[in-house]
Parts: structure tokens; C-alpha cells; sequence
């Protein structure tokens, strides 16, 4: 189940939990087995064998969780998803994760996603216990608006709500304009081989990537990091998603900072380096401009947890 983005926090018949700033997983037991998937079913379990211990510590042999993985700080849990078998042992002692749970879809054999989410949230407070925390809820909006004040956002689940896997039911209150965007390519400064932007994707109804905007902005040490994770993911330009170009839309305020026309392969690399449209980042903006940036974003963090396909322009709506 997703939520869709608000600025304002909805009063009504609401229960309200604080937002954290991890990864957001489905844990299920069935038995002495556990699995761990992020939302876009990305198997999570061998990155957090602590997780997997917690889950077999609870009370009851089956059932499945709603929650959010978080250690602190987030690029710590980011450092997490590592293939090597000896490095995640090491990391799950030095850097462990917590699974914050917050809904429950199913127990004991009983599938619950018709339940009122009264009802599951009093059901998940039976049986849990630690290891796994149990996220806070309130009725109360002004503690919510506190919660606001100092966590990532705030979630706000209507009491009579089923859990509707897909659909974006539930409200999701930030202070921030943040997406989370396909890199899809760069331009270098005009020293090169410094980096000197990114340019950023959204993809539209018909799974097109949009060219939305560009991050600029970016500190020497972060040039030279950004750098580093993109080189490997250079790609020709043809069969590049924006191979005849991008940013080419009529605009009120002119041509999109960053746009390109079409161009031949040999002219388009002087202008920007195409990449492989794999990995996603999240940005703060300010305003838009139809479905784009009107000023240049900034990057807050990279999103290994998300699948670049379900970047799409719905985010900006």
C-alpha cells in the first residue's frame, strides 16, 4: 500500500505515525522461514541477518509485517546492501538495522488486508516484541504535527481503511518537495572531467522518461563521489532512452535547463554522457513548471531500494 504526498496534515478520522527515513520492507514468517522484500518484491533478508533472527524471536509462527528497516546514519543502511557474505556479517554488528513495524497483513493463517486498520494496528500490538519496534500512533493531530517537526514526515491512515496493495490511500505529509528521479545522465563542468550536473528522469503513463530537471549545486567532494558511483554505468547513446533528445517541450519560462536537441552521436557526447537509467536519487526542488524543475535540484541520497521503472511524473501531480 503507497501514500500519496501532502503538505498539510489531514484532520478527520485519521490515525497518524511518525515517517522514517529507511527502507521499506515486507517481513513474513512461515515457520522457521523469513523473508524480506523491499515494495518492489527486491529480496532483503541475506543484507540483514539480524532482521531475520528478530522475526523468529516473535511469538507467533506466521504472519506477515508492514515496516521500514532504519539504521542510523542513512547512508550507513545504504552501505548495507553488499554481496559479500563476510562484509554483511561485519556490518550487521557494527551497523545493525531495526525493522519498525507498522501494519500487519496477515497472522496465523488469517489474511487481514480487508480489516479496518484500527483493527490490524491493535492486532500487530499483541504480538510484537522486541527486537522489532513497534512504530508510535496517535489520534492526536497535535502530536502529529510535533512528530512533523522532527521526523522525515508524517503518515496519516484513515481507521476504517483496508490495506489496499498499490494504491495510494494513505496520505503522506512532508516538509520537503522531494522526488526520487532516474539519473540518466550528466554534463561536465567546463573543466572537465569535472562533473558538473545530473540530469534527471521521470517516466510518464506511457513509461517514456521525461527529462525533468538537473541537480547542480554540488561540492567538490561530491563531484568527485557522484563521479565515481556513475562512470561505470556510461552507455552509447544509441538506444539511450533520450537518444533524439530531451527537455525539448514548449515551456512558459523557454527552453528547460539542461535540454538537449537532437544531436549525432559524436556532437552529443561533447554535451552531456549518457547512462544507463539503473539507478534513482532523490532531490529536493522548490517549484514546478508543468511536470519539471523550474530551478535546479538538489541531491539529498541515492534510493537502492527503489526501482527506477516506478519513478514516474505521478510524484510531481
Amino acid at each position: 500500500m503507497l501514500a500519496r504526498l501532502a503538505r498539510e496534515l489531514p484532520v478527520g478520522d485519521y490515525l497518524y505515525e511518525p515517517k522514517w527515513d529507511g527502507f521499506r520492507a515486507l517481513a513474513a514468517r512461515s515457520g522457521e522461514e523469513v523473508d524480506v522484500r523491499s515494495r518492489h518484491g527486491r529480496p532483503l533478508a541475506r543484507y540483514f541477518p539480524e532482521i531475520v533472527e528478530a522475526l523468529l524471536e516473535q511469538p507467533a509462527p506466521s504472519f506477515v509485517l508492514d515496516g521500514e528497516l532504519v539504521a542510523h546514519p542513512f547512508p550507513a543502511l545504504m552501505a548495507r546492501l553488499h554481496p559479500a557474505a563476510s562484509r554483511v556479517e561485519r556490518l550487521a554488528r557494527e551497523t545493525p538495522a531495526e525493522l519498525w513495524a507498522f501494519d500487519l497483513l496477515a497472522l496465523d493463517g488469517e489474511d487481514l488486508l480487508r480489516t479496518p486498520f484500527e483493527t490490524r494496528r491493535a492486532r500487530l500490538e499483541t504480538f510484537v516484541r522486541r527486537p522489532v519496534r513497534l512504530t508510535p500512533v496517535t489520534d492526536d493531530p497535535a502530536v502529529a504535527r510535533a512528530w512533523l517537526a522532527k521526523h522525515e514526515g508524517v503518515l496519516a491512515k484513515a481507521r476504517d481503511g483496508a490495506y489496499a496493495p498499490g494504491k495510494r490511500e494513505w496520505v503522506k505529509v512532508k516538509r520537503d518537495r522531494t522526488a526520487d528521479c532516474v539519473v540518466a545522465g550528466f554534463r561536465w563542468n567546463a573543466d572537465r572531467p569535472t562533473l558538473g550536473s545530473l540530469l534527471l528522469g521521470l517516466h510518464d503513463d506511457a513509461g517514456a522518461l521525461v527529462h525533468v530537471g538537473v541537480v547542480t549545486g554540488l561540492s567538490a567532494a561530491e563531484k568527485r563521489d557522484l563521479l565515481a558511483e556513475l562512470e561505470p554505468l556510461v552507455v552509447p547513446l544509441e538506444g539511450h532512452p533520450w537518444e533524439q533528445g530531451f527537455g525539448l517541450e514548449r515551456s512558459p519560462l523557454g527552453r528547460l535547463l539542461g535540454a538537449a536537441g537532437r544531436w549525432s552521436p559524436g556532437e552529443m557526447a561533447l554535451e552531456w554522457v549518457p547512462l544507463a537509467p539503473e539507478r534513482v536519487a532523490e532531490v529536493a526542488y522548490t517549484q514546478l513548471d508543468g511536470f519539471r524543475f523550474r530551478h535546479p535540484a538538489r541531491f539529498r541520497r541515492w534510493r537502492p531500494d527503489r526501482d527506477p521503472r516506478s519513478c514516474t511524473l505521478e510524484q510531481l501531480a
